[in-house]
């Protein structure tokens, strides 16, 4: 695969991403919206609905990759010990930079950057990937950013319901009729696009300070991935399919659901927002990297 057409389909995935941003930040410059009701939807029904739809979907035998899993925890974990690290020899605040180093966009920028790399054979390998980040999410991603708060609360219940749901479709012959599919599928793309809306919005509120921290982000989250799938790689036994979508993975960037939990929590939101946006603007190059790396 040639590299110019690597960064093309890098940029068909990116772009759109930041243009959604860039019409939030625009609107906010305009109105000053107040999103806490948005953020509420998104984060107690459409994130849930995407997870289910995404597992409804997808024929996924999960017993066929308990090794990705394995990785997929690894790399997590050992990104938000690296992250730790980083924080207690700087003045970054670990609440603030550990979350978005450790959950990284596995949803909307994963799905179609794998589709378009390694076709639809790879996708259940991105889907697995998807299902273990989000359910670490919203359990250890909550522990981190209040120590006193029950990782089962209002705010991750829908989603950790949704997981149980998904892997019960996925580990079942059940098949979801269209007729509920799409509707679900509809749901789940508004999410998407509210929560990148949202996060342009709150680009309003970003500081200096807030950028140098973003850039540390932007290089501290795809190298210490790709070194720790590199590093694990030898004790996996991965398929040539799922190293690439392992590999892949572990170059990408925050999640924009790590800026939604820091609003809930009012955990510096506007510094959370542009790790987010500088970092999946990076993602051009790790990404590119990543791919240029694959078996």
């Amino acid at each position: 695969m040639s590299n110019e057409i690597i960064i093309e389909r890098i940029l068909r995935s990116v772009i759109p991403v930041l243009i959604i941003i860039l019409v939030g930040f625009a609107y906010g410059r305009l109105r000053r919206p107040d999103m806490d009701a948005f953020n509420k939807i998104c984060m107690e029904l459409l994130v849930p609905i995407l997870i289910v739809s995404v597992l409804a979907s997808k024929n996924v035998d999960l017993s066929e990759y308990l090794a990705l899993i394995f990785g997929v925890v690894f790399v997590i974990l050992g990104c938000g010990a690296l992250a730790a690290g980083l924080c207690s020899i700087t003045r970054l605040q670990h609440k603030t930079f550990i979350p978005p180093m450790m959950f990284t966009n596995t949803g909307n920028l994963a799905f179609p950057l794998v589709l378009l790399a390694y076709g639809e054979e790879a996708m259940p390998s991105i889907v697995v990937i998807f299902l273990v980040s989000q359910f670490l999410h919203f359990t250890l991603g909550f522990y981190i950013l209040d120590r006193n708060a029950k990782v089962i609360n209002s705010i991750s219940l829908p989603t950790i319901l949704a997981t149980f749901l998904g892997i019960f479709i996925a580990l079942t012959p059940i098949e979801v009729p269209n007729v509920i599919l799409i509707p679900l599928d509809f749901l789940a793309n508004a999410g998407i696009t509210l929560v990148l809306f949202s996060l342009g919005v709150r680009m309003q509120a970003v500081t200096n300070q807030d950028v140098s921290t973003a850039l540390i982000g932007s290089v501290a989250c795809p190298a210490f991935g790709i070194a720790l799938a590199f590093m694990c790689k030898p004790f996996l036994g991965l398929n040539t399919d799922q190293w690439n979508v392992f590999l892949l993975f572990a170059s990408l960037p925050p999640a924009v659901l790590c800026y939604m939990l820091a609003e809930r929590y009012n955990q510096e939101p506007a510094c959370v927002a542009s790790i987010v946006l500088i970092g999946n603007i990076a993602s051009i190059f790790w990404v590119t990297l990543a791919l240029a790396l694959a078996s």
